[in-house]
């Protein structure tokens, strides 16, 4: 092997030459920097596009439930429920009791109603939280106020309860995205450093060992770890066995097709289109149609389905989803062999290696590496990933529990809410941090501030009822349980109860997940970029050549996420400067603090980064749960993080007047100040480096005419652009 093309003898990390493809001239280099610019915009646009534009405001469309009973009261309770506006509700009318409760336990219905016997009585609202806690949810959205107009008192029922370390329904979700996870980043990195492995012959073994090792991994993580699943692992491993084998299978294929570009389908098909129709996160019934008939189709569904009627409903129709993975993968096996038959194992812009012998990197853009590294990097990469995944996001919101809740309490006088919160902290226990307040308006000020998530007002009057004041744009979720709890309370105290909404949401945001997905496109668009220049523009070397290309990559990307979010989507009303500007602030602190880290490390930078900006971001912005209903450590990393930041500046421009936008601002111009000073640091090491004869890399023999070595060149840049996009896409 000529010394050129053998890797570093102390295993470093070796960075790449400071020169583009050989022989590039003008216009090629133009095209290559379109092209690396092109794949992060277009990852983070399909992937936020589809979300925003499919959960931001869900309705129930053609939501199936069942009216128990016979006769024309029960046709006229039917006839009504179909008449609901927009098509919301499919009715149906079934004989019996029983007949409803299987049908819910079939997945048939979403639901059931059954009238009482006599007017004035308790009428039973059948759901199964099982198959969905928002679904639920939704069900009973639709029929209470059917009770409500027949003067009836309801009752609700579950048929098919979570299990008590599952309370949020969230183990299947996490463990169907885990099996997408595994079958489909791994080819990223072989297309490109074990090219040879993706034959047929030898792949087959490797996905099946790897699905059985993977599965093993998922369970082990939501079952003994998190405690989420109880049970099940042999009938567990079947599934995810199937489930990753069928989307390594198919993910396969669109390698031997489009090369490195497949994770572009891959993520279409298993992230952008998989997770809004696989119903393991909002009710199916709530989707647009096409995502209702992709339910049917896709492998994720069909994963998170099985996993559904393995652990909650006996097995019921588990029969059916197997049936729709096993077609998948037979057909990607039958379409893989054809390809193999018909143009052999070569793959478009892979390197022509037969065997482990010749010199590729470990990741794509990285140094020649050994073998041995090679397959080690192939398998770790991954596999860390998905513990990320899985881990962090199982562990925080499997079991969500309320724990020192910020609620105002208003009296009269202060020392009369100070009686009052004595009274109230031995009943509702660790549940909520109860805080005197002497007036209406310092409660007010202080939701809209988010010191307090609500405020119980005492009665002014002997007799007089109760106010609770909430703000949903602080959390649905959040805004729930405190009715529930107070409610209770009133009633143990013989009170009326009035709720007032001092911080609606708007009609274009009743889940409250925009401030969310605003945020996170922010801090994706940041990541992603230096992710992909570190590969695909070798030649920037020092940091003051970045500069201009991520301001400008910043400005340019929130303008394109306002525009989408607000003017194409309609999901974000007004605020534009601001919501820009913010925007354009984060994506670029941002890229600065990730950029320190993939310059000097490397792609391998990717997950640790990842994790630090996304993963543990989400659970301590308090975008999706409440941040009194997850553990402490996210609680400490709120004040921390980018992502926490990011979020609450989209929800306080929009729904708090502004409320603590300096501080949030001031987090993210830390991480871009600390960021900043790093890059002038690697600028330093960088330099040393390449005096000492360490920062020259390798150059890849390719095989064919030395014209298609630039085009090699490039496809390989586009593969790192597609490895990053795949641990992105996580």
């Amino acid at each position: 092997m000529d010394p050129s093309t053998s890797a570093p003898p102390d295993g470093g990390t070796v960075e790449e030459a400071p020169a583009g493809p050989p022989q590039e001239d003008r216009k090629a280099r133009i095209a290559r920097y379109v092209a690396l610019f092109a794949m992060p915009f277009l990852m983070v646009t399909m992937m936020y596009a589809t979300y925003v534009g499919t959960m931001h405001a869900p309705a129930p469309r053609d939501l199936p439930v069942a009216v128990v009973g016979a006769g024309p009261a029960a046709e006229q309770l039917v006839a009504g429920l179909d008449a609901a506006p927009g098509d919301a509700v499919d009715a149906r009318l079934v004989a019996t009791e029983d007949e409803a409760v299987g049908l819910l336990k079939d997945r048939e219905m979403a639901g059931a109603l059954l009238p009482p016997a006599e007017a004035g009585g308790t009428a039973t609202i059948y759901t199964a939280n099982a198959a969905g806690a928002s679904q639920a949810s939704t069900v009973q959205q639709v029929l209470a106020p059917l009770a409500v107009e027949n003067e009836w008192r309801t009752a609700v029922e579950d048929v098919a309860p979570l299990a008590d370390g599952d309370m949020s329904g969230t183990a299947v979700l996490f463990a169907g995205m885990g099996m997408m996870l595994a079958g489909y980043v791994p080819l990223s990195l072989m297309t490109m450093s074990l090219p040879y492995l993706l034959r047929l012959r030898r792949f087959l073994p490797l996905a099946l060992v790897w699905s059985a090792v993977t599965s093993t991994v998922i369970w082990t993580i939501l079952g003994p770890v998190v405690g989420a699943v109880d049970g099940y692992y042999l009938e567990f491993l079947g599934i995810g066995v199937l489930a990753t084998g069928t989307v390594a299978l198919t993910q396969l294929l669109f390698t031997k097709l489009v090369g490195p570009l497949a994770v572009l389908f891959g993520m279409l098909l298993w992230v952008v289109l998989g997770m809004p129709s696989s119903g393991l996160s909002l009710s199916i019934h709530t989707m647009p149609g096409f995502f209702q008939f992709l339910h049917g189709v896709l492998p994720l569904p069909a994963a998170g389905e099985a996993l559904r009627s393995l652990l909650y409903f006996e097995g019921r129709g588990l029969g059916s989803h197997l049936l729709t993975l096993a077609v998948w993968a037979i057909a990607a096996l039958a379409l893989c062999l054809l390809k193999e038959r018909r143009s052999g194992h070569a793959i478009p812009a892979a390197p022509a290696a037969d065997g482990p012998g010749e010199p590729l990197p470990a990741l794509a853009g990285g140094p020649v590496r050994a073998p041995r590294t090679r397959y080690v990097a192939a398998v770790l990469f991954p596999l860390s990933i998905l513990v990320a995944v899985v881990g962090l996001m199982g562990s925080s919101m499997h079991k969500p529990e309320v724990r020192d809740m910020p609620v105002a309490v208003v009296g009269a006088t202060e020392e009369q809410a100070r009686q009052a919160v004595a009274g109230l902290e031995p009943s509702l226990g660790a549940m909520f941090d109860l805080r005197p307040a002497d007036s209406v308006r310092e409660a007010t000020a202080q939701l809209t501030d988010q010191e307090v998530a609500g405020a119980y007002v005492l009665p002014t009057a002997p007799g007089g009822g109760a106010e609770l004041l909430t703000a949903s744009a602080a959390g649905p979720s959040q805004q729930t349980i405190l009715r529930s709890v107070f409610q209770q309370i009133a009633e143990k105290q013989d009170m009326a109860l009035e709720t007032r909404d001092v911080r609606p949401l708007t009609g274009d945001d009743t889940m409250g997940s925009n401030s969310l997905y605003v945020a996170m496109s922010w801090i994706m668009a940041g990541f992603l970029i230096m992710a992909v220049l570190r590969g695909g523009a070798p030649e920037l070397r020092r940091f003051r050549q970045f500069l201009p290309l991520l301001a400008g990559w910043a400005v340019g990307m929130a303008v394109w996420l306002w525009f989408l979010f607000d003017v194409l989507i309609g999901a974000v009303n007004g605020h534009a400067g601001l919501l820009i500007g913010a925007g354009a602030a984060t994506i670029f602190c941002v890229a600065l603090a990730a950029g320190a880290f993939t310059r000097t490390i490397g792609l391998a930078a990717i997950v640790p980064v990842m994790i630090v900006l996304m993963l543990l971001g989400v659970p301590a912005s308090g975008g999706g749960l409440p941040i009194s209903m997850v553990p402490d450590i996210f609680r400490t990393l709120q004040d921390v993080l980018p992502l926490p930041a990011a979020v609450d500046i989209a929800r306080s421009l929009v729904y708090f007047d502004s409320a603590g936008l300096g501080g949030n601002l001031l987090t993210i111009a830390a991480w871009g100040g600390a960021g900043l000073v790093l890059n002038l640091l690697a600028d330093l090491w960088l330099a040393h480096r390449a005096r000492q004869g360490k920062g020259i890399p390798a150059e890849v023999p390719r095989a064919g005419a030395p014209g298609k070595a630039a085009q090699a060149d490039t496809e390989e840049q586009r593969e790192d652009a597609a490895l990053a996009g795949s641990a992105a896409a996580s």
